[in-house]
């Protein structure tokens, strides 16, 4: 049986046979080849393994060669496919408060999707990063992610919203033109993260109550299936490493702080999934340079900021001995999903910097 962190509700492919038939692709054919039954689509709660969808994706993107299959998957999602999640966001009073909700039951759609609100000044920044292990692409995962908020938000606001900036940390596609047609023309590629930068304004305005009388039923009933889920302290600390990492503000201190434990504690609880803090730290570290270095156009001093360390040579020198070459050479070969990583014997960060003593 899969665990519950590699699963998602087949609901995520929703549209995905008529888009596929649209480019002229033999969906039910792809699905199989990613080890997909055709027939999990009939029941759109069906756990399915969230690493073939997105094989699924970025298979259905290379064979119909197209850069934006993700996005164009996006463009016609609803807060119905949502689920009971739907009914209840649709009952909050403003679209900050409904952006909360969907945090709180995110995981019971996709626990390998982070999402974090961030409220800075005069906006408020929605950060969308996928959680994979290698370094394999995620670009069109990403895209459907970023795409699906924007649809959330949209529906919730009226059709004439329109964010302050869309982000992307990959490369722009060749044409961009799919692109501005659903977000506008504010968008950002290489950026430093995924997701959308909204005025905090437009998120505090009331929204329309639906009053269906359900929304009780359907929080009552997230909440039991949120508190069956358990609680994974391992998957947890990921994705705070996962939230942290840029500017080099991740100690196991912090992490601990987030989770209300102490580091002890912290590292009692990873030490029963057979980690250790520093492998947690280069697991997420590893994979995150491999998609940056695959799917953007970074310069080496951003690339370092990104993942937390005090600057380019310090990246460079992690990087070499993580994984047997410099970053230059696998840009260059650009076989990022077939690159070994090398055995780590690096101790733990340094509880202030959050750094290895070897960076």
């Amino acid at each position: 049986m899969l665990a519950a962190t590699s699963v998602v509700r087949s609901a995520s492919l929703h549209g995905y046979p008529e888009l596929a038939r649209q480019l002229g692709l033999d969906a039910n054919a792809l699905m199989r080849s990613v080890g997909l039954s055709p027939r999990c689509l009939d029941d759109p709660e069906t756990p399915i393994n969230v690493v073939a969808v997105r094989d699924l994706l970025e298979l259905s993107a290379r064979t119909a060669q197209v850069e934006d299959f993700g996005l164009q998957l996006a463009r016609d999602r609803r807060l119905a496919n949502l689920g009971p999640i739907s009914i209840v966001l649709r009952e909050e009073p403003t679209a900050r408060q409904a952006l909360d909700t969907l945090s709180r039951y995110l995981r019971l759609l996709n626990a390998s999707l982070l999402t974090r609100i961030e409220d800075a000044r005069d906006v408020v920044i929605i950060r969308e990063e996928f959680l994979l292990d290698g370094g394999v692409p995620v670009r069109q995962s990403i895209e459907l992610a970023v795409g699906v908020m924007f649809r959330i938000l949209q529906e919730l606001l009226g059709p004439q919203w329109r964010p302050r900036r869309v982000c992307f940390s990959h490369r722009a596609p060749a044409n961009s033109s799919s692109h501005r047609a659903l977000f506008g023309a504010h968008l950002e590629f290489n950026s430093s993260f995924n997701g959308i930068v909204c005025a905090a304004r437009d998120l505090q305005m009331r929204l329309p109550t639906a009053d269906s009388g359900m929304a009780p039923y359907a929080r009552r009933f997230l909440d039991q299936t949120l508190s069956r889920t358990g609680n994974n302290t391992g998957q947890a600390a990921r994705q705070l490493v996962a939230a942290l990492l840029p500017g080099g503000r991740c100690t196991a201190d912090q992490v601990a702080q987030h989770l209300a434990m102490d580091r002890r504690t912290l590292y009692r609880h990873l030490k029963a999934d057979g980690e250790t803090f520093s492998s947690l730290m280069q697991a997420v570290r590893s994979e995150f340079a491999l998609r940056q270095i695959r799917d953007g156009d970074h310069p080496m001093a951003e690339l370092a900021e990104l993942l937390g360390f005090s600057g380019a040579s310090a990246f460079a020198f992690w990087f070499r001995r993580r994984f047997g070459c410099t970053v230059s050479a696998l840009r260059k070969n650009g076989q990022t999903s077939t690159v070994r990583i090398l055995p780590s014997t690096d101790p733990l960060p340094d509880p202030v910097t959050g750094l290895h003593p070897l960076a």
